[in-house]
């Protein structure tokens, strides 16, 4: 007969299982004694965070608790940490719920003690392998980091195979880690073997050929049995995708089948579609409603000449550009271009019209930098509102007042013909969305008196804009523009060839042309006529919520203007001189699938009863 004692030891053990049988809910894993990135590596080791709002057995979940240490202690290694001080807790209950606490003291951690990082063969003589070996982390002294120490290794792995050393392999691949000491070495060679050279490059287009092989063989610039690289066949890439031929372009170093040391590539293209045809309607608060019709002829022949033509008809302002393009790869990568553009305008305050023809040269100098050389032909007749003689613009039954009144014997005509300079530079992480970058762009035309134009005329302008990371979600945006006009004839000068400011991407806050040298409209308002020089500037703070959407705040600064200085006799003289012109403003962001969207509203600061002005716009602010 079992006795008292034993009876008792007997419940108690099976009201204990019970216990521990029930169902319980984690509902919270809290973590502490790590940075950020500590607790996101253990937080997603961990086995008991993935049970967190389920009902888990007690079993069960005493077991996730008792692994949670060892899973702790495993995902602080990588950060060099092997001997942590690590105590789990549990809290609460079935009713309640479980909240599992991991408290966690770190040790010294491990550093390098010792590092032997190398390559024999052929490449221990590559200056650029060597400047990687330098560059290699973790050094000794440093903490050992795993993340650094893969990065490191890889990134020379793959170099070798760039620089064309394909038999690259590990002839030692080591790291002892001592926890006692806290101490690692590490151990790691390479045996790059010999360096290929480029080999024959045999295109194919596919379903049919196209573009002759002689034109795209001119996007070739290395000889056949010069070294390997890669960053050859990207720039190979770079220039067919420039030539928008084709939809999809594959290029597939061999170097399995390599003869005499020579790796051949095969390049295998598929023909774009080879018309597009665009469509749209449009509506601007200074051009009005409008149609957009466009046909774009992507290869005209085999010989990859394009074809172009748009036209943006609105109410107010209309444009029609028709565009030819021919291959020119004998110096840079680019284009001869020839084009002509009929352009109409007539505002409340402006009538306008111009016929110009533009030869060009554009040259792709290296990723870069961008060149274009042109040569310009342009007549434009130009004429601006007055109010009638007679009236003050006030009387409510003259019809002279809703419409504005232009002089026939008031237009102004203008020749000119001028040669121009433009270069573009961008170097930035994402050119869509640049973190770090920098983009400058100068312009430079002229034209004489007597070859072509009615008036002597230099003119520079430039523009740049910088963009600074500030932490993982802000950034800084700097821009500045810069813009003079040389010559003693600014009456004969069109509007085309004038400085205007004001509106979106120059100073917001005001009316597109509103800022600078004005005239009276037949409304009574200032109109601007353009003026020689233009500066202006904006400082812009961004932070984004997430990775999509964002916030801004801006301003922005600068005049159109004919002149510096102080002697200000009359309102039509302080009109010419340099006058500066604030905006300030606030703007949502959006990261879309098609590039960035932008909407800012703006207000400036010169005028207490101006309106505010709302901006739309949507890509890459270059």
């Amino acid at each position: 007969m079992p006795t008292f004692p034993r009876v008792l030891a007997t419940a108690a053990f099976l009201l204990t299982a019970a216990g521990t049988a029930e169902a319980a809910k984690v509902v919270r894993v809290d973590i502490h004694g790590l940075d950020e990135a500590e607790t996101t590596n253990v937080r997603g080791a961990l086995s008991v965070v993935d049970a967190i709002g389920q009902d888990v057995p007690g079993r069960r979940l005493g077991y996730l608790v008792r692994e949670a240490e060892d899973e702790t202690r495993e995902a602080l290694e990588p950060f060099g940490f092997y001997s942590p001080k690590i105590v789990v807790e549990r809290s609460g209950n079935g009713d309640t719920g479980v909240t599992v606490t991991i408290t966690v003291t770190l040790d010294e951690p491990v550093r390098v003690r010792r590092a032997d990082i190398a390559i024999i063969g052929e490449g221990n003589e590559d200056r650029y392998l060597k400047q990687d070996l330098a560059a290699f982390r973790p050094q000794v002294g440093d903490i050992f980091n795993h993340e650094l120490y893969e990065a490191s290794k890889t990134k020379i792995t793959r170099r070798l195979a760039e620089r064309g050393y394909f038999d690259a392999d590990f002839s030692s691949r080591r790291v002892e880690v001592t926890r006692a000491e806290r101490a690692a070495d590490i151990d790691l060679v390479w045996s790059s073997g010999g360096r290929y050279d480029m080999g024959p490059i045999n295109i194919e287009q596919t379903p049919h050929q196209i573009i002759r092989r002689s034109l795209l063989d001119k996007l070739i610039y290395w000889d056949q049995g010069s070294y390997y690289h890669q960053g050859k066949l990207d720039r190979f890439r770079e220039s067919l995708a420039r030539l928008d031929y084709f939809s999809s372009i594959e290029i597939e170093p061999r170097p399995e089948d390599a003869v005499d040391n020579e790796v051949p590539v095969n390049v295998t293209l598929t023909p774009a579609k080879r018309t597009i045809y665009t469509a749209g309607l449009s509506y601007g608060t200074d051009s009005g409603p409008g149609v957009r019709l466009g046909m774009e002829r992507r290869y005209v022949n085999d010989r990859g000449h394009k074809a172009l033509g748009q036209i943006d008809w609105a109410s107010k302002r209309k444009t029609a550009t028709a565009q030819y393009r021919i291959p020119a790869f004998a110096w840079l990568d680019g284009w001869y271009t020839f084009s002509a553009q009929y352009y109409d305008e007539q505002t409340d305050y402006m009538d306008t019209n111009k016929v110009e023809l533009v030869a060009s040269r554009s040259g792709q100098i290296n990723r870069r930098l961008n060149a274009v050389a042109s040569l310009h032909a342009l007549r434009e007749r130009w004429a601006y509102a007055t109010v009638p003689e007679g009236t003050d613009g006030s009387d409510p039954d003259d019809d002279t007042d809703d419409e504005p009144v232009f002089a026939a014997t008031a237009y102004n005509y203008a020749t000119f013909l001028y040669p121009s300079l433009r270069a573009e530079f961008i170097d930035a992480d994402d050119r869509i969305f640049p973190r770090h970058g920098i983009g400058i762009t100068v312009e430079v035309r002229g034209g004489l008196e007597g070859l072509g134009s009615d008036a002597n005329f230099a003119q520079a302008w430039g523009v740049a804009r910088w963009y600074q990371a500030i932490g993982d979600n802000n950034r800084l945006i700097v821009r500045g523009e810069v813009g003079g006009t040389f010559t003693n004839a600014l009456v004969n000068m069109p509007p085309s060839l004038r400085f205007f400011a004001g509106g979106d991407r120059s100073i917001r806050g005001y009316a597109f042309r509103e800022v600078g040298p004005s005239t009276i409209g037949s409304d009574g308002k200032k109109y601007a006529l353009g003026a020689k020089n233009v500066l202006t500037g904006s400082a812009e703070f961004e932070h984004y919520f997430n990775d999509t959407w964002g916030a801004a705040v801006f301003v922005d600064a600068g005049d159109a203007f004919n002149k510096f200085g102080s002697d200000v006799t009359d309102s039509t003289d302080r009109d010419q001189n340099f006058d500066l012109h604030t905006g300030v403003g606030i703007g949502v962001r959006w990261r879309s699938p098609v590039g960035p969207v932008r909407v800012d509203i703006a207000r400036g600061l010169n005028d207490p009863d101006s309106d505010y002005e709302i901006y739309l716009n949507i890509g890459a602010d270059w």
